[in-house]
């Protein structure tokens, strides 16, 4: 029987990775959409470099990073005891900077559409900056924050080369379902890595088919 743990770990992983990216990656793309400061283009290129950098790269300089000899690392271990490397924080952190494009893209798209008119208008009738933004924009760019709550949940729970440099294969710790794959065609246990890539097909399929569906244009009323 297939072990379905690592398959619930990359939806844990994906969850709590998602719901951080929105916290964090709403606010760049609303000072992209926006500023006119020489540091756009340099931020833009920071936030992208996951798309281009291969995984192992990135999972590379996290271990690095997160090791208990670096000073993040090691003031972590200093309050909590356990090291980042090798645990599920430290696949949170990795996971949050190798989707954080496909959280910040779509929702910088919506922002720039929108413009700020409807935002400004707020403004003048009494509306704080945060109350105009949450109850005119925030509305208005739904389908952006779709698009990047779903992406970047579909990329995070597909990550293997990050998640194994930083994570290692620690069963019900940072066992991911990529990595639990890997681990089943290397055994040559072709039945349990069918049926696990099967579920992670299926499950990519829906989360995108429902995303199109809810994205469609609809007709104008006559």
């Amino acid at each position: 029987m297939t072990d379905l743990g690592p398959l619930i770990l990359s939806l844990k992983l994906a969850v709590v990775t998602m719901a951080i990216l929105l916290v964090i990656a709403t606010p760049v793309a609303w000072w992209l959409a926006n500023t006119r400061s020489a540091l756009k283009a340099p931020v833009q290129a920071i936030v992208a470099l996951p798309i281009v950098l291969p995984p192992t790269v990135l999972g590379f300089y996290f271990l690095v990073f997160l090791s208990p000899n670096s000073t993040l690392g090691g003031l972590w271990v200093d309050a909590t005891g356990s090291s980042l490397t090798f645990s599920f924080t430290g696949l949170v952190l990795a996971s949050i900077v190798y989707s954080l494009p496909f959280a910040v893209q779509p929702l910088l798209s919506a922002f720039e559409a929108l413009g700020r008119r409807e935002y400004e208008a707020a403004q003048t009738l009494g509306a704080s900056r945060l109350d105009a933004f949450a109850s005119v924009v925030v509305p208005l760019a739904l389908p952006g924050f779709l698009s990047a709550a779903v992406l970047s949940f579909a990329h995070t729970l597909g990550e293997f080369g990050v998640v194994l440099m930083v994570g290692g294969n620690i069963p019900g710790e940072t066992r991911t379902v990529s990595i639990a794959i890997y681990d089943h065609v290397e055994s040559l246990d072709y039945a349990s890595a069918h049926t696990l890539s099967l579920i992670l097909l299926v499950t990519a399929f829906a989360i995108l088919l429902a995303l199109f569906a809810l994205n469609r244009p609809r007709p104008a009323r006559a």
